[in-house]
């Protein structure tokens, strides 16, 4: 019976703290304000928290920290660049000394762009180029060639006119710079795809954000009802 009583309990204050919580998030509809200041600050302060804890858990003391201890003395000559990159991060907190945190940082920064072209170009890129030229291949297409065929030159067409509109080379006139009329028709037709995306684009946001809205909403139904 106390166990159930306890159970109860926890399911009560988390309920209520999650109520709360989710109140102060609403009341961003009436403006901003302190409380829903508050409750960001609250979602920042324990993001911030789970990824420190996470990155010790899973990355510092198992990958750094651990192998200094145990490992061979080769792998510890290795670990100590990490280890150095990472406390030259920490003069960052400070102005005067945040030059000495130069080098870790343009360490991080073009990792990351590398990582980021490499994943752009290996896994969106090449991929996307492929399926565009898949589409291209009647022999899977079985009896709906021709829909196929169809696909693959709207396909074609949105790829080409929609790279043609971020296209920027202009020829000067008396009037000022000007596209050519065949690639300005051309970046128009792209600007056409452009929007088509972007709408479905928000039109899925908004339905992600309706969803979550109307989650919230039934929990606030269910908590009440069950006061």
């Amino acid at each position: 019976m106390p166990a159930v009583f306890s159970a109860n309990l926890v399911d009560l204050v988390t309920g209520g703290i999650s109520f709360l919580l989710t109140l102060m998030v609403l009341s961003y509809l009436i403006g901003d304000n302190p409380v829903f200041r508050i409750a960001i600050y609250i979602f920042i302060g324990v993001s911030a928290g789970y990824v420190a804890a996470v990155a010790w858990h899973q990355v510092l003391y198992p990958r750094l920290i651990l192998p200094l201890f145990s490992a061979s003395r080769g792998e510890r000559l290795l670990l100590i660049i990490p280890l150095v990159l990472g406390l030259l991060l920490l003069f960052k907190l400070s102005s005067r000394t945040a030059s000495l945190g130069s080098l870790p940082m343009a360490f991080l920064v073009g990792v990351g762009a590398a990582v980021a072209i490499g994943g752009a170009v290996m896994g969106t890129l090449l991929p996307q180029t492929q399926a565009s030229m898949n589409a291209f291949n009647l022999s899977t297409a079985g009896q709906y060639q021709l829909e196929h065929l169809g696909e693959g030159i709207v396909m074609l067409i949105g790829t080409v006119t929609a790279l043609a509109y971020f296209h920027f080379g202009a020829k000067a006139t008396a009037s000022g710079p000007r596209r050519g009329k065949l690639v300005g028709i051309i970046s128009w037709v792209g600007q056409i795809f452009i929007a088509i995306t972007f709408g479905v684009l928000f039109a899925g946001v908004f339905m992600a954000a309706l969803t979550a809205l109307i989650e919230r909403l039934n929990f606030i139904i269910t908590f009440l009802s069950s006061l």
